[in-house]
């Protein structure tokens, strides 16, 4: 029987042991923490109230349905009927954009002084749902070429706007409004630190990834939080055999697909008490898969030139509020943090934020992103929490990139963003943040995570939630092996990539975990 080592327990990870060990594969999951699951985990993040938030990862965009069937996980994912709303800074406005309501959306637009961009924006939107829709069911197959994926997409899709110039000339054409421009802009900025009118196009990747999921480009709420994501896949992954240890840190690779590991924290899965902390344990497999980053993988080899270390641009902040705050203007705020709420993301702002971060210093105001769980899915609360009407908010704050931190600095830092976020937020509301907060064994529920603190937990280097630069979802000419036809190549044909860091594998999508498993079993055939 073929033996296989996945290096790295995230959702990719366990998506990859569950094909292989599906396959009749001997798999061997090999995770540093005391639990699987990486980024998509969801955890009790205030001592003393009952709330489980999706700490790190929040939504589902990317996971195919084929994924969920083929593996028979227990996943639901909730669409949200508002897709966003963006306040207006300095007024008492803002954009609603209500995806159930056609009518009330163009009313908002009006309301704004943007009524001429109604047309636009939708029409942007409509280019990119047709190149969704000619992408999505490409990203669980081998790869296209860029000619053949070009042709599938058609000339009325947004294919040249995204992939052919920077992505500020698409958007500074289809609409005119400084505000519904940052709209569409946002989502070339998510984790990402570009400016949006760079040639190397990072911001475009960035757009195109988030617009195509599911061949609509909404992002889903998943039931139960992201656990429940992590929960299912190790749960398949167990059912079809696949040994999964925790609290091991490999620490070397070779080329050969000899693996090394220490024991860190004892236990195995069978429930024994496991080795001696500290004991170190080698063994030789077919084929190794690294659900690690890059740079990880790199390191882990002898060769950390070879993946240079990324950079994030985020700081994500977690809170529990006693109920929603209330707004400016006067939106309901269940609709108004129904979807996705802009805070300070106009066009201007923006790219004033990212060049203010760039001189090393935190944008004021910083562009933020909020997401209320618990308004689609309160099942993530305890029942006592569900009843006093209290809420779930996540923040995910842009332009504050691994650059602006050192480990000396670091806890100064944490609080300096965290105070930018709650100033950020407050310009926006007709109340501050603050007071709603509710009290945890601890003290207020909040808790800020930079970029060096998702390194630190997550071996994420430089905090980049992608693993690394994203790429194309398709190869410049036809693949010259099965690791390059999946996307999942490495300089050392014994060893693949699984993970975010794999091509097509950002976010939380399986995608990559997918292609290595496809990739692998071909390799391991007669």
């Amino acid at each position: 029987m073929p033996r296989i080592a996945i290096i790295g327990g995230g959702h990719n990870g366990l998506t990859a042991a569950a094909y292989l060990a599906r396959a009749g594969v001997d798999v061997t999951v090999l995770e540093r923490l005391p639990h699987v699951g990486g980024a998509a985990v969801s955890a009790q993040a205030f001592d003393g109230l009952d709330a489980r938030l999706s700490r790190y990862s929040y939504l589902v965009s990317l996971m195919p349905e084929q994924i969920i069937r083929d593996l028979g996980l227990d996943v639901r994912l909730a669409r949200r009927r508002y897709s966003s709303y963006t306040p207006e800074p300095g007024t008492d406005r803002g954009l609603l954009v209500d995806a159930g309501d056609e009518a009330a959306t163009r009313a908002s637009f009006a309301a704004i002084g943007a009524a001429g961009d109604a047309d636009g924006f939708a029409g942007f939107y409509d280019r990119t749902t047709r190149l969704a829709a000619a992408l999505f069911p490409t990203l669980t197959g081998p790869l296209p070429t860029r000619d053949a994926a070009r042709a599938a997409a058609g000339s009325a899709s947004a294919w040249s706007e995204i992939v052919d110039a920077p992505i500020a000339d698409a958007i500074e054409r289809a609409v005119g409004h400084d505000l519904v421009r940052g709209v569409i802009a946002t989502d070339a900025l998510i984790g990402t630190f570009a400016a949006l009118d760079d040639p190397a196009l990072e911001q475009n990747r960035c757009l195109l990834y988030h617009v195509i999921g599911g061949g609509t480009g909404d992002w889903d709420v998943p039931i139960g939080g992201m656990g429940q994501v992590s929960g299912e896949l190790e749960l398949a992954a167990r059912q079809a055999g696949a040994t999964i240890l925790t609290g091991v840190t490999v620490t070397s690779v070779t080329p050969d697909a000899e693996v090394t590991w220490e024991e860190h924290i004892g236990g195995l899965a069978n429930g024994t008490e496991g080795l001696r902390t500290g004991t170190e344990l080698t063994a030789q497999f077919d084929l190794v898969l690294s659900a690690v980053a890059p740079h990880v993988l790199g390191r882990l080899l002898g060769d950390e030139a070879a993946a240079p270390r990324p950079e994030g641009a985020q700081v994500k902040v977690n809170m529990l509020l006693s109920r929603l705050p209330r707004l400016r203007e006067g939106v309901a705020p269940e609709a108004a943090f129904g979807g996705t709420f802009h805070i300070n993301e106009g066009y201007t702002q923006l790219g004033r934020a990212y060049a203010e971060a760039v001189a090393g210093r935190i944008p004021d105001p910083l562009p933020c992103e909020i997401y209320c769980h618990s308004l689609t899915d309160p099942s993530i609360l305890g029942d006592d929490l569900r009843a006093s009407g209290a809420q779930t908010l996540t923040v995910f704050g842009l332009h504050a990139p691994d650059r602006l931190l050192t480990p000396e600095t670091n806890e100064r830092m944490r609080d300096e963003l965290e105070q930018a976020v709650i100033v950020s937020l407050d310009s926006v509301l007709a109340e501050p943040i603050v007071p709603l907060l509710l009290e945890g064994a601890d003290g207020p529920a909040i808790e800020t995570k930079t970029t060096l603190d998702i390194e630190e937990a997550l071996a994420m280097p430089g905090g980049n939630i992608f693993h690394g630069p994203l790429s194309w979802p398709w190869l410049e000419h036809e693949a010259t092996s099965a690791a390059s036809a999946w996307g999942v190549e490495t300089a050392h044909p014994r060893i693949l990539m699984a993970g975010s860091g794999a091509r097509r594998g950002g976010a939380v999508s399986g995608i990559g975990g997918h292609n290595a498993a496809q990739a692998a079993l071909e390799l391991l055939r007669p």
